[in-house]
């Protein structure tokens, strides 16, 4: 399994537990090494909590994390034989990592209809005239909805798990802020690929606030993947296209983008 290289040596080994929970920016769907236990929730063994554990070496690592995962799946079943994911706590965890929010959002379907109505409209913005068409940011409100129940969460775990240290990951960035930055080409129209990193760096950003606020770590790893989003070249992106599915999931982090969230985890975990 690759380990970030500059984490190969001087860190100290974790002697607790670790948890990591999250949707499938935690679980990794379509990476090298899926776990085929794991089911649906397509976890693999190269996601960014297993890099984490390698450096860390735990005393006891448990990944939930599950793809399409939404907050309310902390706490009820996704799947047939799906244990809550809030279940894996106790109160001698010690680490718990949670990437969550994205599909409450529906980030995967807006993504999908904006590279649709891209198509017939490559110099325009018809993804962002619909979602602005009745005055006020459908995308915007959508945030503003996410933002108690990204609340409750971290409420959760700090109720199950109330030694633990924990820390919320942002994402990474998908899209430049112009597509005259884009390498290749996506059907993403010229005027949605800022309007859509922009709904990206206000989800964040509601993040850091909530983790603040909720006295756990914020990890962002959106400023150290700009320049590495899915319309880069293969060599330099970190993400995957939205028709790519050779290294991970379409509009996934690939091995590159989770070494990255790895490293900044384990940055974050240091400073």
């Amino acid at each position: 399994m690759a380990v970030p290289a500059a984490h190969a040596e001087g860190t100290s080994a974790f002697r607790g537990s670790y948890v990591a929970l999250g949707d499938s920016f935690s679980a990794g769907p379509g990476l090298p090494g899926s776990l085929l236990e794991s089911g649906l929730c397509a976890r693999a063994r190269t996601n960014f909590p297993s890099l984490v554990a390698k450096q860390l070496a735990p005393s006891s690592f448990k990944d939930v994390s599950c793809t399409w995962a939404e907050t309310k799946d902390m706490a009820t079943s996704q799947l047939p034989f799906v244990a809550p994911q809030l279940d894996a706590l106790t109160p001698d965890t010690g680490l718990v990592t949670l990437t969550i929010g994205g599909n409450d959002l529906g980030f995967a379907g807006i993504i999908v209809d904006c590279s649709l109505r891209g198509v017939f409209d490559q110099q325009g913005a018809p993804c962002r005239r619909e979602y602005t068409a009745g005055g006020s940011d459908v995308l915007i409100r959508r945030i503003a909805e996410v933002r108690p129940k990204i609340r409750g969460v971290l409420q959760a775990i700090r109720e199950r798990a109330k030694h633990a240290r924990v820390l919320l990951v942002g994402y990474p960035a998908l899209l430049p802020d112009t597509k005259a930055k884009c390498k290749v080409g996506t059907p993403i129209a010229a005027g949605d690929v800022p309007y859509l990193d922009g709904i990206e760096r206000r989800t964040n950003q509601m993040f850091a606030q909530e983790a603040s606020a909720a006295g756990v770590d914020f990890v962002d790893t959106y400023s150290s993947s700009v320049g590495h989003d899915f319309c880069q070249t293969p060599q330099t992106r970190w993400a995957q296209g939205v028709l790519d599915f050779l290294e991970a999931a379409p509009v996934h982090p690939n091995s590159a983008g989770m070494r990255n969230m790895a490293d900044r985890v384990l940055d974050r975990l240091r400073g």
